[in-house]
């Protein structure tokens, strides 16, 4: 018998399970459970990817110099505080990997994303969740929580799968509350949809204690390429440089973001589309009696009277041909989560939901 034992907090993940992407038997399924831009990435990047095809066989950059000046121009920051990962989830991964391990707490929300504790189990660390108010972060609870032990808190603003946000104050509240041995995490996934919003840019450069994470996989349309970034105090940098592979992010990866960053034409057609969408399929499913909040991402947190009839709901929409996501996982068993589509995919959904809710009660 082999005495082959992993790290402690391992056997305590249950692994992630992304969203369900075809159904057996149905041809022609509309995939609305992963965030996804339905519109996909813009020709420029794909352009850009396209043209690495002939040095494959060269290893990528390793300081990734070129896709973070893109970032800094297009957001105004300074490129020296960048780093560069696979996906936002490496970031958070390495996050983790350098300031929390065994003895330490990992804080995140009730619904809050499923990686925070994955990646805290998995450098031996202890996550402690902390609840929201109506599906909303609730800095006084966050701050309630925290003890000696406490290195991270990870936040997400807007936060998936609620859709939810607080505002400025409530964040700077946040930061400026926390003990001095705790760094603050804002998990910038959705940031884009939100207009005027720079994501905790300007907490990050007013603050020792504040990083930020983004991603290229949601309005830039690059989730197969795995492309995500961060942006924080030099200490915290020079941190994640030294952790990090020197390779890894792919030569395609990094030039089709850079291209991505910077077709902002691109990016404000994406950000519009979702906005009108979003609104209208959320004011479509109050109509049929389910309610949502107001999302600032790119799905909607469609709630139901029950966890049974939420499901069913789920399997009805599956025997149309639609995919979107149950949520008890995040502690919110009586809801899906529905991607924002296109016209005709937001239309389907709302139609189906109709036909179910026409019966369910």
């Amino acid at each position: 018998m082999s005495n082959i034992t992993p790290q402690p907090g391992i056997l305590d993940i249950a692994p992630y399970q992304g969203g369900v992407s075809h159904l057996p038997g149905i041809a022609n399924t509309v995939k609305l459970s992963s965030n996804e831009n339905p519109l996909g990435p813009s020709e420029a990047a794909k352009e850009a990817f396209r043209r690495t095809a002939h040095d494959m066989h060269r290893y990528p950059s390793s300081d990734h110099a070129e896709l973070r000046e893109a970032i800094a121009d297009v957001y105004g920051l300074d490129a020296g505080r960048i780093i560069c990962g696979s996906g936002s989830d490496e970031i958070i991964s390495l996050l983790c990997q350098s300031y929390a391990g065994p003895g330490d707490e990992v804080i995140h929300t009730e619904h809050g994303f499923a990686m925070y504790r994955i990646s805290a189990l998995a450098n031996g660390a202890t996550p402690v969740e902390v609840p929201e108010r109506e599906r909303l972060t609730d800095v006084d609870a966050i701050l309630a929580a925290c003890t000696d032990a406490t290195r991270l808190v990870f936040l997400a603003n807007p936060n998936n799968p609620t859709g939810t946000m607080i505002g400025a104050s409530e964040m700077a509240r946040l930061a400026d509350g926390l003990p001095d041995h705790v760094l603050l995490v804002i998990d910038g996934a959705y940031a884009e949809y939100v207009e005027g919003y720079d994501g905790g840019a300007s907490l990050v450069e007013a603050r020792p204690n504040v990083v930020m994470t983004r991603t290229f996989s949601k309005l830039y349309g690059l989730g197969g390429l795995r492309v995500g970034w961060a942006y924080g105090p030099d200490h915290v940098i020079a941190v994640l440089s030294r952790v990090r592979g020197p390779f890894n992010v792919s030569s395609a990866a990094l030039a089709a973001a850079e291209a991505a960053v910077r077709d902002i034409a691109w990016a404000d057609k994406c950000r519009e589309m979702n906005a009108r969408w979003r609104s209208w399929l959320a004011e479509a499913l109050g109509e049929h009696g389910v309610p949502s909040d107001i999302s600032h991402g790119n799905f909607i947190l469609a709630r139901f009277a029950s966890q049974a009839e939420a499901e069913a709901c789920d399997e009805h929409l599956q025997s149309q041909g639609l995919i979107v996501r149950r949520v008890a996982g995040y502690n919110l068993p009586n809801a899906l989560r529905i991607t924002v589509g296109d016209e005709s995919s937001c239309r389907r959904v709302a139609h189906a939901v109709g036909q179910f809710m026409a019966t369910a009660r």
